[in-house]
This record gives structure tokens, sequence and C-alpha cells, in this order.
């Protein structure tokens, strides 16, 4: 198998309440910031062949030294993210198209993970580059805890109780053919037709593709209130 990854780094983390504008990933956990362990993630993973970071561009030169410091080879490129996340993802397949055409070599599937998910697992990683490749397209995701409730025609009362075994939380990194997923990305442009997630995107435009769901622990948070920050120490250490 050989895979690539796009890491979505350009969050401000307004949520964190961090006030100065700085990005969420450079957070630290367990002494180390976040992005270093989703980082540590993808390198382990033997499937992942190169890596491609989306990141603010004031925090461009932050993340290289953290990536010269733990020698991580796989990564290929740090470059400006967008003003949305698709754009952010955007411009990495755009360059990965271009090495592309210049080496001839396409990588069996790409993985699209948040910068902000630090506790994502090699092993997992390997699963869903699999599935994704046997499926075409493969996304990660639990299922809720709490009941789960639609917001009624008057917004300050509750609507229909919702079914929760019918229900998944998604995660990333989300896995795509490669082909798949740079179609999605170049029509949505086209389009200008946005969306939360990729999965979303591969949905829309190519609707007769099935999403292979790989159901996943709790582990796999993303970062984004500051109650969030002694709850992914307390992972980490289960993780060790």
């Amino acid at each position: 198998m050989n895979a690539y990854a796009i890491i979505a780094a350009s969050g401000i983390g307004k949520r964190m309440q961090l006030g100065d504008g700085r990005s969420k990933q450079l957070l630290e956990i367990g002494g180390l910031p976040v992005i270093h362990h989703t980082l540590q993630a993808f390198e382990s993973a033997p499937s992942i062949s190169a890596i491609y970071i989306a990141t603010r561009e004031e925090s461009i030169a932050t993340l290289e030294e953290i990536i010269a410091r733990a020698s991580f080879r796989k990564v290929k490129a740090v470059i400006e993210g967008g003003k949305e996340r698709q754009d952010s993802v955007g411009n990495c397949i755009r360059l990965i198209e271009k090495e592309i055409r210049l080496r001839g070599d396409t990588p069996d599937a790409i993985l699209v993970h948040d910068g902000a998910r630090p506790f994502i697992q090699p092993q997992e990683i390997e699963e869903i580059t699999r599935l994704s490749i046997e499926y075409g397209a493969c996304v990660p995701a639990n299922r809720p805890k709490d009941t789960i409730k639609e917001i009624g025609s008057d917004p300050g009362f509750f609507g229909a109780t919702l079914n929760r075994a019918n229900l998944l939380q998604v995660q990333t990194p989300q896995g795509f053919r490669s082909t798949i997923l740079i179609q999605a990305h170049e029509q949505a442009e086209i389009e200008k037709w946005y969306t939360t997630d990729d999965a979303a995107l591969v949905e829309r435009f190519f609707p007769e593709q099935p999403v292979r769901i790989l159901e996943t622990g709790y582990h796999n948070i993303k970062i984004t209130t500051p109650e969030d920050i002694p709850f992914a120490e307390a992972i980490l250490k289960s993780l060790q």
C-alpha cells in the first residue's frame, strides 16, 4: 500500500479561548505540541509515504522547526492553507497533482486528517488506508454516548429524538482512492461548493461511491475547547 496524508492544521482555536490567535495545534500535551503527536502517528504508519501540511502562514516556520527537531522524514511540504478547511486541503491536493505529473507516480490512496486530532494510531491509519483502497472510501467513526435530539420548529424547544443506533460521530483521517478525492475537490472548486468534510464532497460528486465505516474507540478526539486539554493528557497516558 502506498498512501499520502494531508494534514489540515490552519485552525486558530477560537473555541480554545486563546485570545492571541495562536494555533491550537501548537498547544502542548505531554510536553510536546499537539501537531507533533499527530505527525508521529503518520510517520510511524508503514503505508504513508508522504505527508503534506496546510497551516497558517505565520505558523509555517514553527512547524518546520518541529518537523526538523523530531526528524520526521515523510513530510514533503508545509504550505499556506486557505480561508476554509476545504481550501487548505485543496491547496495540498493541487501540490500533490503537480508532483504526480512530474513523477508519474500516483499514490493508491490519500488520507485527510485534522491536525488537532493527536491520538489516531498507526494501526488505525493502516486499516483506513487498506479499506480506502479496497472500497474507494473509508471514514472512521464512533457511536454517540448521549441521546441526540433535533431542534424543533421553535428553536427554543426540542423536536424529534433520533435513534442513536443509526448515528455515528465522524472522525478523521478520511481516506479515499486518490483519483476520487482529487476529482471531487476539482469539481467542488469549479462549482464553488463547500462542505464540512471530504466524505461529503465525495458523496456529492460520486453518489454511487459507498463510504466504508471503520468504527473506532473514543481516544481520537479533536482538541477544540479548553476542557479537552486535561482529557487529552489522560488519553496520552492511557496510550503509553
